[in-house]
């Protein structure tokens, strides 16, 4: 597994709430929900580094 970067982050209590009722609607932990949140929004926005396979694969198709 790749390392992790901890890191505080400060919610307003209702943010918070909602997040964790959220959370637990989709089985997931809150940090788990945050994470998968933050992933999806960085994709929809073209902004998420692709993996390092999945790079490699994409210079090989490039160079044929």
């Amino acid at each position: 597994m790749a390392d992790r970067k901890p890191f505080l982050l400060r919610l307003e209590p209702g943010v918070h709430q909602a997040l964790q009722r959220w959370a637990d609607d989709e089985l997931r932990s809150l940090n788990g929900q945050i994470d998968y949140l933050l992933r999806d929004a960085l994709r929809r926005a073209g902004r998420l580094p692709a993996a390092k396979g999945a790079a490699q694969r994409t210079r090989e198709r490039s160079d044929k």
